[in-house]
């Protein structure tokens, strides 16, 4: 049988964004695969300039998702000072900004998921460039500190990385959570139908039954230019 690596992502506040859109930064209710594979290289210590292994991990890796709990939106509004969009000028670094003679005010509005639970599956394909446990120990000692979207999203509960044989995604996955570490079990919400996710075409490979297919925009394309393709993505019928 195949082997999975599985973990736990948990935190208070998560930012999962959508395309973001003028001063609007909006979330998802679950994280997209470029962002659960960005917070496995910040663990493995990756620097986001490392073109070559963020497109690594991204052809190297199959991904699951099971959403074992999810809280309603938190909106934070503030302001924030930025020099007005000329053409031919760009700043290097927010100081950069701030030092400008024209400063403005803008009105931002960024979303928040609370209460926020992800069981992970991640699976190596024939050509990836870490093993499965090399990944585990990169998540039990990260080298860059994770969070889930944003820095001020920390994880509130240990990752809890392990390496299981399973059929497929959803075994694994739903194994993880009958028998998973306490806290985990704890915040799943245990009458609620749960969530499982795929590329579709890797759930067209385990051969899993499909309830819809939807379309993010969240498949690397390059890290260093913040560019990313459409993707689509399965949501499994799943009875328990």
């Amino acid at each position: 049988m195949p082997e999975f690596l599985t973990f736990a992502l948990s935190a208070p506040l998560a930012a999962m964004g959508e395309v973001a859109v003028g001063e609007r930064r909006g979330t998802w209710d679950r994280p997209g695969r470029s962002a659960v594979l960005g917070l496995i290289a910040a663990c493995l210590g990756i620097p986001r300039d490392d073109e070559a292994a963020h497109l690594a991990l991204e052809a190297g890796y199959g991904l699951a998702l099971r959403i074992g709990a999810v809280g309603p939106l938190n909106a934070d509004y503030h302001t924030a000072q930025v020099p007005p969009t000329r053409r031919g000028r760009r700043f290097a670094t927010r100081a950069e900004e701030l030092n400008a003679a024209d400063l403005e005010t803008i009105l931002s509005r960024r979303d928040y998921r609370t209460d926020l639970l992800v069981l992970v599956a991640v699976w190596a394909r024939p050509d990836a460039r870490w093993s499965l446990t090399e990944l585990e120990t990169a998540l039990r000692a990260p080298v860059y500190v994770p969070y889930l979207g944003r820095k001020a999203c920390p994880l509130m509960l240990p990752m809890a990385p392990r390496v299981e044989e399973a059929a497929d995604p959803a075994v694994v996955l739903t194994r993880r959570a009958a028998d998973g570490p306490e806290p985990e079990r704890h915040i799943t919400k245990p009458h609620a139908a749960p969530i499982v996710t795929m590329t579709a075409a890797d759930a067209h490979l385990f051969g899993l039954p499909i309830a819809r297919i939807e379309i993010r925009r969240d498949g690397l394309a390059s890290r260093r230019r913040w560019q990313f393709n459409l993707r689509e993505e399965a949501i499994l019928e799943v009875v328990s």
